[in-house]
Parts: structure tokens; C-alpha cells; sequence
């Protein structure tokens, strides 16, 4: 009994890390309130959730504000650039849907190849700009590039950033533990699957001229 309430045990490093998960659900929630700071949030997040995955958390509000400080310019013209193509997306298939002309079928394939590259794009941008020094360029290619050649995990991270709608939507009783984990659980989940991924880019050789290695992060070009 008494190693279960050892500090070093399974279940306080367990609840460790939920408590960490859920300040920071509510640290990304209000850094994300301006609207234009989201993608600053969402990659500091990113940022930290990856540390607690590694066990390489230390202070977490620290951390959080080094990477929303650092990489502030880059994610919010990402986050812009995101919004913009979402609208176009969004206005195109809502004018093939009611339009009153008929569009070619390649037409509409050619709109969901899109919107299915840029959710796939969108799962792995704020962490590669978290963890990797880029351009915005590169960032967005790698992104990419990350979400097609490892589909599967992409899907899974997909499901784990729609679960928390699904709950809320079916099951209003659970609105306090989505309060509580909505955001920093789902990016949780997500580090774990990326985590392996992300290895792969971060030895200290370069295995191709394309990806560098930056002196404090880790860098794709």
C-alpha cells in the first residue's frame, strides 16, 4: 500500500501529469481568447505536451511562454494563412453545393484532395514549428509530407482532436472534463503517436541536405 502513495509511484506520476494537462488546458485557453494568438498557443502547447511525453517537463508556465515568445510571428502568419485557406475552402464547396450550376466531378475531387491535405497539414503544423526551426514555407512542406507517410498515426490524431466534440455534443454531463482536458488532452495523445516521428528528424547528423539541426531546436529545411 505504502508504495502506491510513493511519490515516485505509477499512480502520483499518473495524476502528476493530469494536473499539468489541465492547468495547461486552461493556460492555452486563455492565451487563445484574443483569437489571433491562437496559433502562438496551440504551438506552445504543443511545445510543452511534447516535453511531458519525453519526461522532460520542468516548469510548465515557463516553458509555455518560451515557445509562444519564440515562435510568436511565424505561428500567427500561419494561423492567418490557415484561416484563409479554410475560408476558401469553405466558400468554394458551399458554392457547389447550392450553386445553381452543375460543377465537373474532377472539380469537386480536386476540392477534397485539398481539404483532406490541409487537415492532414493542420495535425502536424504547430508541432513541427514547436519543435523544428523552419520557414513558414518548409513548415507547411513537412507538415505534409509528415501527415501523408504516416497516415495511420494522422488519423488516429485526427479522431483524438474530434472526440472532445463528439463527447460534449452527445454528452453534456461531460462538459467539465472537456473543460478541463478538451485541449491539452487531444494534443497529448497526439505527441505520443507523433513522438517516433519526430525522433527520426532530430539526430545530430543530417541524413539529408534538406533537414538541419538548429543550436537550441531541432531544424527542417
Amino acid at each position: 500500500m505504502g508504495r502506491i502513495f510513493n511519490l515516485d509511484s505509477p499512480l502520483f506520476s499518473f495524476l502528476s501529469k493530469l494536473a499539468d494537462l489541465i492547468y495547461l488546458n486552461i493556460l492555452t485557453m486563455i492565451c487563445c481568447i484574443p483569437v489571433f494568438t491562437i496559433g502562438a498557443s496551440m504551438t506552445a502547447l504543443n511545445y510543452v505536451v511534447l516535453k511531458i511525453v519525453r519526461d522532460e517537463e520542468g516548469y510548465i508556465t515557463k516553458a509555455y511562454f518560451k515557445s509562444f515568445k519564440q515562435n510568436f510571428k511565424q505561428a500567427t502568419i500561419i494561423w492567418l494563412i490557415l484561416l484563409c485557406i479554410i475560408g476558401v475552402l469553405a466558400g468554394d464547396a458551399f458554392i457547389m453545393r447550392y450553386a445553381a450550376i452543375e460543377f465537373p466531378s474532377w472539380l469537386r475531387l480536386l476540392l477534397m484532395v485539398m481539404g483532406f491535405s490541409l487537415l492532414f497539414a493542420v495535425m502536424h503544423v504547430f508541432p513541427v514549428l514547436a519543435k523544428f526551426e523552419n520557414s513558414i514555407k518548409h513548415t507547411f512542406k513537412n507538415s505534409l509530407l509528415m501527415g501523408i507517410l504516416s497516415l495511420p498515426k494522422t488519423l488516429l490524431m485526427i479522431v483524438c482532436w474530434i472526440l472532445p466534440i463528439v463527447v460534449m455534443f452527445f454528452f453534456i454531463q461531460a462538459l467539465p472534463v472537456v473543460f478541463a482536458l478538451g485541449i491539452s488532452g487531444p494534443a497529448y495523445l497526439c505527441a505520443l503517436l507523433y513522438n517516433k516521428t519526430f525522433k527520426r528528424f532530430e539526430p545530430e547528423e543530417k541524413d539529408a541536405d534538406e533537414w538541419t539541426v538548429a543550436p537550441e531546436e531541432e531544424s527542417l529545411e
